[in-house]
């Protein structure tokens, strides 16, 4: 008997290695990396020309398992018109909104009060955006662990407290897109076009129609890229997909760095822009005399040190949807100080000038930096047909803008143009103060949202026993003083704004996204399609080099 027992046991046991074997294959062969898994439906699929094979949409992403796991969150909160948060404004109380300053960063957030489970990764993986957020929850907590996640190195790094409490992406129209678009692309650099076009001549005017035509057939690239995979959600997503992940480490880097760019350059604007407010402002600091740039630089960088260390930014994400409306107000202001304040315009400047044109380059370059954001545009809408339809109107009426702000200006202070035309508004003029205050106080309510990618991509690096309350607010301090530092370091506003669109922006709307096809849809691109990418990728690699050896030249003459 108990021979026969044993017989009995050793053949259930063989019967379930057996059936333990199956759903090990089974499991991997659904979970598989996007090399592997492109490879595998090679010979059965009909709709697989070089494009990254497509996952179970009911498992987690590959993708999004790996550094920075915060960036769609986190570059949503920073573009979206709609403030994703705003559900918790209805049908709740005050208090679960508020009290967010300088709260412990490793406690629970609301919405993790509301879930079933406290475990949940750092971000619920995407698989189609109409999935209710219920079912994704469900699905993320029930699927097993991404291959990915299990390899040793930037695969899986422990989610960071303070992110838990990103919300989750909104879904947005049509005309919540274009506005999202916009919102994007007219910055801070519609202020230096009028000293682009004094640089460059009248015809670099060109340059804008130029640039933006190119910038839109690239976010038709990344769109293309975006749909060879519903796991694609972000750029550095795409990045993965194109070159593994030294793409997706590369690409991310690059847009961290042209945040943390930004940032610096809202503490340079804040202080020209106070300092000629308050041109008399001096502070004596134990022996030191504190210059009005100097001045106005510090008390921004105090001023919105605060704001970094906030826990739930979606009260910022308010005033930064309001980009669209000061940007209307400053070009408002503008024209109405050349019509009705009587400064007129004039005829000035030269047909080209090719001595500066690369710095004109450069300036047109940030004026398009918004590929960063469309692929989590895109992602968010509900009719993601539209897109191209949205990619128009955001490049139509942004290139209007400016080649309107830029002649105009130019008309109005010819050859004494600066780095920002509102420097150039009579200061006595309310029209100038309202102006100027508004160029001042966006970039403040911007400087959290824009800090916040790059502070969270550095708390997921740190240990988890590192990610403490007292770490993450010394780490943000750290990033606001540095900015400060750069700031004080290289006060030259409209260089430094040359210098990033000359290296960040090519690189980021030009070359990136043409890599990134070429790599992505290498089988089914057409001959035309390839002609055309490497095209702009030499343009963008020349445009980059010429620029930015011209701006860093240009830097150290002044420095």
């Amino acid at each position: 008997m108990k021979k026969l027992k044993s017989e009995e046991e050793l053949s259930r046991d063989r019967n379930l290695e057996f059936e333990t074997d199956d759903e090990e294959n089974q499991a991997q062969s659904r979970y598989s990396s996007p090399t592997t898994s492109s490879s595998a439906q090679s010979s059965g699929s009909d709709n697989n020309d070089g494009e990254v094979g497509f996952y179970n949409r009911g498992g987690p992403s590959s993708y999004q398992s790996s550094w920075p796991q915060s960036y769609r969150q986190s570059i949503d909160m920073m573009s979206s018109v709609v403030s994703p948060s705003v559900t918790l404004l209805t049908g709740t109380s005050i208090l679960e909104v508020g009290s967010s300053f300088l709260r412990p960063f490793p406690s629970i957030s609301i919405s993790e009060h509301r879930s079933s489970s406290v475990s949940k990764p750092l971000i619920i993986p995407y698989f189609n955006s109409s999935i209710k957020d219920s079912n994704l929850a469900s699905a993320s907590a029930a699927a097993p662990p991404s291959p990915h996640s299990q390899t040793p190195s930037f695969s899986r790094f422990p989610a960071p407290s303070f992110a838990k409490s990103l919300p989750p992406p909104s879904q947005c129209t049509t005309t919540q897109s274009i506005i999202n678009g916009i919102n994007v692309l007219c910055g801070v650099g519609l202020l230096t076009t009028p000293y682009a076009l004094k640089e460059g001549g009248w015809l670099s005017i060109l340059l804008l129609f130029v640039l933006g035509s190119i910038a839109f057939y690239t976010g038709i690239l990344l769109k293309k890229c975006l749909d060879s995979s519903p796991e694609l959600q972000t750029y550095p997503d795409i990045g993965f997909a194109a070159f593994g992940m030294t793409g997706r480490i590369f690409v991310s880097i690059v847009l961290y760095l042209e945040l943390y760019a930004s940032c610096v350059e809202y503490i340079t604007l804040v202080g020209d822009s106070l300092a000629s407010l308050f041109p008399n402002a001096r502070l004596n600091l134990l022996g030191l005399i504190l210059e009005p740039h100097r001045l106005f630089a510090l008390t921004t960088a105090l001023a919105v040190l605060p704001t970094v260390w906030l826990r739930d930014l979606s009260l910022l994400s308010y005033l930064s949807a309001g980009g669209v409306i000061a940007t209307v107000l400053v070009i408002i202001c503008l024209f109405w100080v050349g019509i009705v304040d009587g400064i007129g315009f004039h005829r000035t400047g030269t047909a080209l000038n090719l001595v500066n044109l690369p710095v004109s380059l450069g300036l047109y370059g940030v004026c398009y930096s918004g590929h960063s954001v469309f692929p989590n545009i895109y992602s968010s809408m509900k009719k993601q047909e539209d897109f191209p339809t949205v990619l128009l109107a955001c490049f139509g009426i942004c290139t209007i803008l400016y080649a309107a702000v830029a002649s105009a200006g130019f008309l109005m202070f010819g050859d004494s143009t600066m780095s920002q035309f509102t420097l150039n508004m009579p200061a006595q003029l309310l029209t100038s103060k309202v102006a100027i205050w508004t160029t001042v106080v966006n970039p403040l309510s911007k400087y959290a949202l824009t800090m916040t990618p790059v502070a969270l991509s550095i708390e997921e690096l740190l240990p988890s026993n590192r990610q403490s309350h007292s770490n993450v607010v010394l780490l943000r301090t750290m990033l606001v003083l540095t900015s400060l530092i750069v700031s004080l370091s290289i006060p030259f506003f409209g260089l430094v704004m040359a210098l990033l669109g000359s290296f960040f922006a090519m690189l980021l709307t030009l070359i990136m996204p043409c890599a990134c096809y070429l790599s992505i849809k290498r089988k089914s691109v057409s001959n035309l399609h390839v002609s055309a990418c490497i095209f702009v990728m030499i343009l963008g690699v020349v445009c980059s080099c010429v620029g930015s050896y011209s701006s860093i030249k240009n830097i150290v003459d002044e420095l």
